[in-house]
């Protein structure tokens, strides 16, 4: 087949969740058909990672993206005139319109148009309707990373500032009947887990299952990427994720607020590391001995930090899908602390793959636990790394997109 592949992010390095699906779905299916990539690049994008897409897809296409405050203000005030949610307003860039539109033109037709996320969604039944009537209409497929509008919802559950809890609020609410929307325009829609299907079906009004392809859960490669050999003694406690995604920052800064003081009282030496592009200021200014604080940044190689951690943590109270931090700490064999939620859609197994905490005082009593004890921390590690290895490796998993595509 010949497929239009379209991600919001450029799917390599694998540095970010979506990133980590998308790529791997990308890899399996350019092993029987011939896929076209068109994505959004940012200023950040290197030609060697465009190189590097280039080696198994068909074609590779970007179009720019440029975000700013000045920008993101004016979508806000067309989302709020229109009552179109503010990230899809803010995501649609005549430029990638156009691009699909000169593609779809072709004297051969794509047999299948593929939306990696909500936001491709648009882009993907707009390019559709372009198809010449003398062709077959394309096989849409969109691939649901998340149930979206509970993102904004959960966030605007724990935000203290009125102002951005009603905006918060409203956004989820514009949400939840565009997802249930374009979810039914779609031919195929495939999960990353079934309660995130359980949650959009819940916001349809008619009852009408919604389009279920199946739940594919999201994948690393562990076979290629051996444990880490940690350093013993260490007293590191370290969150790795994008802060400029507002779950990781909102979770990281209760476990900074709530958790860590608890923490120190206890281990004084502990060092929080925090890694991760785009830091907001007010991480820097919470009240804690700067000596026990480590504010990296983006980090391009986390492995000499990785290789000193004593207990990751998912401290998330936001978010939806699955989070890639699990699959990746138990790749590198790290002993995790999580809420309920940073483990959401994830198969797991209490106390014997991770630690669980949902309250301060829980979390900082497991992080303690592993910064003290060293063999449970090995213990936890070694049963990630093998769990990893059975549920969630894409050689093996990613097979069920065959029956998407057959």
């Amino acid at each position: 087949m010949r497929i239009l592949f379209l991600t919001q992010v450029l799917p390599y390095p694998l540095d970010a969740g979506p990133k980590v699906r998308s790529y791997y779905v990308l890899r399996h299916l350019a092993q029987a058909h011939e896929v076209t990539l068109v994505s959004f690049v940012r200023p950040s994008d290197t030609p060697a990672a465009i190189a590097h897409l280039r080696s198994f897809c068909h074609q590779v296409y970007g179009v720019s993206m440029i975000r700013s405050r000045a920008k993101d203000a004016a979508f806000l005030l067309k989302s709020l005139a229109t009552g179109q949610p503010f990230i899809i307003q803010r995501d649609w860039v005549a430029a990638m319109a156009n691009l699909l539109s000169q593609l779809m033109q072709n004297a051969q037709p794509f047999d299948a148009i593929h939306a990696d996320q909500l936001w491709m969604a648009p882009y993907a039944l707009q390019a559709s309707a372009q198809i010449k009537p003398v062709h077959t209409k394309p096989r849409l497929v969109l691939d649901q990373h998340n149930a979206v509008y509970l993102i904004p919802a959960r966030l605007a559950e724990d935000e203290r500032n009125p102002l951005k809890r009603a905006v918060l609020a409203l956004e989820a609410r514009k949400l939840a009947p565009y997802e249930v929307t374009i979810c039914r325009q779609f031919d195929r829609v495939v999960w990353v887990t079934q309660a995130d299907y359980r949650a959009v079906q819940s916001q349809t009004t008619d009852g009408r299952p919604l389009p279920n392809a199946g739940v594919i859960p999201i994948c690393g490669d562990p076979e290629s990427v051996p444990a880490l050999i940690r350093q013993t003694g260490s007293k590191r406690v370290t969150f790795l994720g994008g802060l400029h995604y507002p779950p990781n920052a909102q979770g990281v800064a209760w476990f900074a607020e709530k958790v860590f003081p608890q923490v120190l009282a206890h281990v004084p030496d502990a060092l929080l590391t925090v890694i991760g592009k785009n830091p907001p200021a007010a991480l820097r200014h919470i009240n804690l001995p700067p000596a026990n604080v480590d504010i990296t940044g983006y980090v391009a190689d986390p492995d000499p930090y990785l290789r000193e951690t004593a207990a990751f943590v998912v401290p998330l109270l936001a978010g939806g899908g699955m989070r890639v931090k699990i699959i990746d700490g138990w790749t590198w064999g790290l002993p995790m602390v999580s809420t309920t939620i940073g483990a959401e859609g994830i198969d797991w197994r209490r106390n014997e793959h991770l630690l669980i905490a949902d309250t301060p005082g829980e979390f900082a009593r497991h992080t303690i636990h592993l910064l003290q004890d060293a063999a449970c921390g090995q213990r936890l590690a070694q049963a990630g790394r093998d769990w990893v290895l059975q549920k969630y490796n894409w050689r093996e998993t990613y097979q069920c997109w065959d029956q998407v595509y057959t």
